[in-house]
């Protein structure tokens, strides 16, 4: 059935621009027809944008809540173990609803922490369902390490300033036998069989590059190169990241993915906040997308990425939330706000205008999540759509201003009012329709709170663990 929907003003996306008084047309999840009509009499008025991306995110639980606060990534990715899904289905049903109601159509879920109460088929499974029933699309990548479970090298100066019982518990946690890279690729074959279709994009997913062998690494490149299956990995996201690379790696870490295979239009990367220049532009000129994550860097104290350097030298940039959007809510248009704020431009000398930063980070987003088409708004695309309250967006009206600009200047997730994915409406009135989000994080919230002693000796070693990691660090990857 063909339906229909009134905008005051539309942006169409790439090559595009502002349509103003039209009528949006889509059946079957494909936009039919976009015309001109008389101004729609609804009130408030109405902006309509292609739907966002949430290009690289986790669907894990707010982990400000569980203490992982204010703490650098070395320290936070322990910490937020206190945070393990307990139900899958709750927790990736959580994440997607709150992206869904932030106006995104896809999210990227790199999966780093399964939750222990089921196979990981079933696991996947049960994330797919939640997708299904918020109505998203997702890309899924089960994330693999096999080496440096605790800090990257040798972990024993860690350990050993532990009592007995931390020391077991942190090793029962943390140090566990890697999957080998055969298994590691049955696995995600066997969820790709079990999940994969029009709405769900399998990739590969190493966690990094100092969390995986080059074995690892060469097995998945070699992967991705036979089958076309694409890659999301993080890369150089801290300093303690960047000195490992180079000591390990003194020929460099880039060029080494480039010579295995690994880099390639496929290959979607996390953060690159300290990849160099020579780097960028090799990540540019193999087609790879870099994904950055402004909030979340600042959160765990990371740096700025080189965002603008990386777009004057062609590289592909999409945007993620990372599970650390700055008010920890998921609002990815302010995320993408923020980084137009700072990459921008310095002066009069412009990175992008804000419309065609919007465009290209929908776009590139869609790229690295397996979404169909660019998200542009046109005949034939799919029907992937949100609509904005103009009113409250141009809430003054005294002149004429470019609702784009507008958006940029001042809008955030507050002001969506649908959202529109793959034709079906999944978002009305800033509420999702698929799932009672309100209920869902309700219900998580009683499940963690119920089971906050599961973890009592993890939260017993915390201390002199945290204390612990911090010195080595500084003592054994000191970048200063």
């Amino acid at each position: 059935m063909t339906m229909e929907v009134a905008a005051h003003s539309l942006f169409s996306g790439l090559q595009g621009g502002l349509l103003n008084d039209v009528v949006l047309r889509h059946d079957n999840g494909v936009i039919t027809s976009i015309s001109d009509s008389a101004p729609p009499a609804t009130s408030p008025r109405s902006l309509l944008l292609p739907a966002f991306v949430n290009a690289h995110d986790h669907a894990r639980p707010t982990a400000s809540s569980f203490g992982a606060v204010g703490m650098p990534l070395e320290s936070w990715i322990l910490r937020s173990a206190l945070g393990t899904p307990v139900d899958p289905y709750l927790t990736a049903a959580s994440a997607l609803a709150r992206s869904a109601r932030a106006g995104c159509a896809a999210m990227m879920i790199h999966y780093t922490r399964p939750s222990g109460t089921m196979p990981l088929v079933e696991e996947a499974g049960a994330i797919a369902r939640a997708a299904s029933d918020v109505g998203i699309r997702i890309a899924f990548a089960l994330a693999v390490r096999d080496q440096n479970p605790v800090v990257y090298g040798d972990e024993e100066p860690v350990l050993s300033g532990l009592s007995s019982n931390d020391r077991s518990t942190i090793e029962q946690m943390f140090v566990r036998a890697p999957m080998s890279p055969q298994a590691y690729i049955e696995l995600t074959d066997a969820i790709a069989s079990a999940i994969a279709g029009p709405n769900v994009d399998v990739q590969l997913g190493p966690a990094g590059v100092q969390w995986c062998s080059k074995p690892l690494l060469e097995a998945v490149a070699e992967n991705s190169a036979q089958t076309g299956r694409r890659i999301h990995m993080h890369l150089l996201e801290t300093v303690y990241q960047r000195a490992w690379a180079d000591r390990h790696f003194p020929d460099g870490i880039v060029r080494y993915l480039r010579d295995i295979g690994f880099l390639s239009e496929r290959l979607t990367l996390a953060h690159c906040i300290h990849a160099r220049p020579e780097e960028i532009e090799m990540i540019a000129a193999s087609g790879a997308r870099i994904v950055t994550n402004f909030s979340s860097n600042l959160h765990l104290r990371s740096g700025l990425a080189p965002v603008a350097a990386a777009h004057r030298c062609g590289c592909a940039i999409a945007v993620g939330v990372d599970g650390l959007a700055l008010d920890e809510d998921d609002d990815v248009l302010r995320e993408m706000r923020l980084v137009q704020m700072v990459h921008g431009g310095l002066g009069f000398q412009r990175t992008w205008t804000a419309s065609e930063f919007l465009a290209l980070a929908i776009a590139n987003g869609r790229k690295a999540t397996g979404a169909p088409g660019t998200g542009a708004l046109v005949s034939g695309a799919p029907a992937d759509f949100v609509t904005i309250d103009l009113d409250r967006l141009d809430r003054d009206q005294i002149m004429p201003v470019d609702p784009i600009d507008l958006l940029f200047a001042r809008g955030n997730a507050s002001l969506l009012r649908d959202v529109v994915v793959d034709g079906r409406l999944i978002v009305r009135d800033g509420r999702c329709t698929g799932v009672d989000l309100p209920a869902i994080e309700t219900e998580l919230r009683g499940i963690y709170r119920a089971g906050a002693d599961r973890l009592s000796g993890f939260q017993r070693a915390w201390p002199q663990l945290s204390t612990s990691l911090q010195s080595w660090f500084e003592v054994q990857l000191d970048c200063r």
